[in-house]
């Protein structure tokens, strides 16, 4: 019998910590979406090129597209998993909500290609062509060939998210980690780390990024979310550590007045808007 788990408590908390606002964004795609061409289709998988065509919502699983030309091609949410796109073109293409998952796109021509809500997740990016901060609003946990190193401070804050959601804090903390890297004034991203290590029972360091959080919000002159989190930073540092098992007493701790992190939704629409990277 399977067994249904859960939703993690912190979730919607977490949700609210970076994820990209898709009704404010989707608001920009075209109005108008035409649905996979039948014969469009059909030219594709028996030709390999089909640039601006119409394949929205087309199930293409595990496909081989090895080299096909797809310029400009609507793929909106397109079924792509497990296909083989290793050196196609898709340049300028709309792979919106498209699910590439477990897909091969080595040497794949991506520049301009829209990824709003793609689903990358353990597809091999080596050696692809990308925009910069082309994965800033995709799910690309567990993608290979891209080094971590290179993305962008959203990118990363967002990969922490995903990872928070699935309630793996450990890998949380990392990438929340890295995006602080990239923008150690980023006061977000210092909350949500102290929110993993607070989960992870390490309290007397949740406390510390807190603190460091709260005195990034007095300088942006938020001196309320700055009280709370001292407070939250204090009452954590008279809680003992605990082992593996975090106490997730810092969420709990900001639930108050921040009424659950909402507060700090809009510090995380305005961090995540394009012109801030």
């Amino acid at each position: 019998m399977a067994v249904i788990r859960a939703p993690h408590p912190l979730t919607t908390r977490l949700r609210l910590l970076g994820l990209v606002v898709l009704a404010g964004l989707i608001a920009t795609v075209a109005p108008a979406v035409r649905a996979a061409d039948g014969q469009a289709l059909i030219r594709l998988l028996g030709t390999k090129r089909c640039n601006n065509c119409a394949l929205a919502d087309a199930d293409l699983v595990q496909a081989d597209l090895r080299d096909a030309e797809l310029k400009g091609a609507q793929l909106q949410r397109a079924n792509l998993s497990g296909a083989r796109l290793d050196g196609a073109r898709l340049a300028g293409a709309d792979l919106s909500f498209t699910s590439l998952q477990g897909a091969s796109l080595r040497g794949a021509d991506l520049r301009g290609a829209r990824l709003l809500g793609t689903d990358l997740r353990d597809a091999n990016l080596g050696g692809a062509l990308l925009d910069a901060n082309a994965l800033a609003s995709s799910h690309w946990q567990g993608v290979r060939g891209i080094d971590p190193a290179q993305q962008s401070y959203a990118e990363l804050h967002n990969a922490g998210v995903g990872e928070a959601q699935q309630g793996r804090f450990p890998q949380a903390e990392a990438f929340f980690s890295a995006a602080i890297l990239k923008r150690p004034e980023g006061a977000i991203s210092w909350v949500a780390r102290g929110i993993s290590r607070s989960e992870q029972g390490n309290t007397t360091a949740a406390a510390q990024d807190f603190n460091y959080a709260a005195t990034l919000f007095e300088q942006e002159g938020r001196p309320d979310y700055s009280q709370q989190l001292k407070e939250a930073a204090k009452k954590l540092g008279e809680e003992p550590a605990k082992d593996k098992a975090g106490n997730g007493l810092g969420p709990q701790l900001l639930g108050g007045a921040m009424a659950a992190l909402q507060v700090l939704a809009p510090l995380a629409i305005k961090a995540f808007a394009p012109m801030a990277f």
